[in-house]
């Protein structure tokens, strides 16, 4: 169950202009990591600071730009032969501090214990994932509520105003996807 993360390769073939540029120009990928984890905190930001539905354009706007941040960075280090140990770490941890940046923006909007659970659970599928990789499986992503499905609920939030049900959502939902991924990889190391 791979979700929008199935998308993944027709989105990767929209950016390839875009990483084209970052390479003539020598764009580091680590920049492209920073970006995202500040177009996150952005969209936190605007999350906190907006109100809805006022919040929504913007939150979209930028979580869309974390996300093209997300995938360029590692496409355009494996473009560019710049792929490195220190690279992959630093994308692994930009793209949690990109998340909890994101949903930091609902602690000024619902009660603290829901977003500090929401970004507890939202880590989770990732580190099943490298986890699992750790163990020697192949990286699991995707799931029912992965990176792009809990960008997409954050944006519903900012839309509806429905911050508690979407926090609700969330949590339960990335806590699902890790159980799903851990099936899989349990199944995956026992052969």
């Amino acid at each position: 169950m791979n979700g929008l993360y199935s998308l993944k390769p027709w989105y990767a073939d929209r950016l390839a202009g875009v990483r084209a540029g970052c390479a003539a120009r020598g764009v580091s990928p680590d920049t492209l990591t920073w970006a995202g984890v500040l177009s996150g905190g952005a969209a936190g930001a605007a999350l906190a600071l907006l109100p809805a539905p006022l919040a929504a354009l913007p939150v979209a706007v930028l979580l869309a730009a974390r996300l093209g941040f997300a995938n360029l960075d590692g496409a355009l280090a494996r473009d560019t032969g710049r792929t490195t140990r220190r690279g992959a770490l630093l994308n692994e941890l930009g793209d949690r501090a990109a998340d909890l940046a994101v949903l930091a923006g609902f602690a000024a909007l619902a009660p603290l214990w829901l977003v500090a659970a929401a970004a507890l659970a939202a880590t989770l599928p990732s580190w099943v994932s490298l986890a699992g990789a750790a163990a020697g499986a192949p990286r699991r992503n995707g799931g029912p509520v992965g990176k792009t499905e809990r960008c997409l609920l954050v944006v519903l939030a900012a839309a509806s105003g429905w911050y508690v049900p979407v926090l609700a959502v969330l949590a339960a939902g990335s806590a699902l996807t890790a159980l799903v991924r851990l099936r899989w990889l349990w199944r995956e190391l026992g052969r």
